[in-house]
């Protein structure tokens, strides 16, 4: 299977071929989406998407990890980290697709 990656002149092509609005209004649509969604999950906000899945903030507390060839120990600062937990639909949806490309599941 080819590793393709969805780009936003992808979503805004997919937007003009199904609305039919101008391609520049198309980009400053998936833009503003994305903006607002960006925005949200800044502020510390999750973002549910239905049917796909939802984004959240979390925060992990400061620790001691490794440097896995040393061995020597380093401070973790505390920090927050961008989540996505996708939806029992996409979970299905991409499971699907892995047994039409004769994958295991």
């Amino acid at each position: 299977m080819t590793e393709k990656t969805l780009t936003r002149m992808d979503l805004s092509e997919a937007v003009f071929r199904e609305l039919g609005l101008s391609r520049n209004e198309c980009s400053a649509l998936v833009e503003s989406v994305l903006q607002h969604v960006s925005d949200a999950l800044v502020r510390g906000e999750s973002v549910k998407i239905s049917s796909f899945g939802t984004f959240s903030v979390r925060s992990k507390a400061a620790r001691v990890g490794r440097n896995p060839k040393t061995g020597e120990e380093v401070p973790i600062l505390p920090r927050r980290v961008l989540t996505f937990r996708p939806s029992h639909l996409m979970k299905e949806r991409v499971a699907d697709g892995n047994r039409r490309l004769g994958k295991v599941s």
